[in-house]
């Protein structure tokens, strides 16, 4: 793997690297994600949640959200996940919308020679097509995404994989992410944790797993990444 890119007078970037969270983080993708919940629970007779009782499932794995209905165990979970993924992977996918800031942010983080990378609970294959299917999405190098049958959010291992992969030290990446798994999974890795608050967890969530700040929008990243961290 190459060395961290540098610039100006031989400097290393910082961050050299930057992990993005992808649902609740690049894109709003509660559309497709509510739409195809409903879709499976519909075929078990079942309403859709409320809109904020939906806003939960954005980051965990589906078969926790699931088990939370019909309890761990039961095998409706198994044909519910299946249901949801046929509606998503049909149309769920493109149900989404870039958050305003974002591009720029990532824009700026390239231009200055950060390395992009996006790692999520999503099935790998699915976020990689979401990326693919982005305005920006050759601006990042790699995506680690869950295998197929996980059921686990820990984002430990993949972040970890990352920076194994592009050869960077954990004090020169950063990670950005709405939900407890991103700020924990970084802090497992001592990773600088930066908070999405314009995501779908909230401020307190993000606190409590040990962020190291808060953005309240995109356009608030850059400088939050680009300062020194807090000893």
């Amino acid at each position: 793997m190459t060395d961290p890119v540098r610039h100006g007078r031989g400097a290393a970037v910082d961050p050299a690297l930057v992990l993005f969270d992808l649902d609740g983080t690049l894109v709003d993708s509660e559309p497709g994600i509510a739409a195809s919940a409903a879709y499976a629970l519909a075929r078990f007779g079942l309403p859709a949640p409320t809109r904020q009782a939906l806003r939960a499932w954005i980051g965990p794995p589906l078969r926790e959200s699931f088990a939370a209905v019909f309890g761990a165990g039961d095998p409706r979970v198994e044909a519910a996940v299946a249901a949801y993924r046929e509606r998503y992977v049909a149309t769920g996918w493109r149900e989404l919308s870039v958050y305003p800031g974002i591009a720029e942010t990532i824009a700026a983080l390239r231009a200055g020679g950060s390395r992009l990378a996006v790692v999520t609970t999503k099935i790998e294959d699915q976020a990689r097509r979401i990326v693919a299917h982005l305005p920006f999405g050759a601006a990042f190098e790699a995506v680690y995404g869950a295998p197929p049958g996980t059921i686990s959010g820990d984002k430990s291992a993949r972040i970890a994989r990352a920076l194994e992969d592009f050869g960077v030290a954990a004090g020169a990446c950063a990670m950005v992410g709405d939900r407890h798994f991103d700020m924990l999974g970084a802090r497992a890795n001592a990773v600088r944790a930066i908070g999405a608050a314009w995501g779908f967890g909230s401020v307190e969530e993000l606190r409590e797993a040990g962020a190291d700040a808060i953005a309240a929008h995109p356009d608030q990243l850059l400088p939050l990444l680009t300062q020194p961290r807090a000893a």
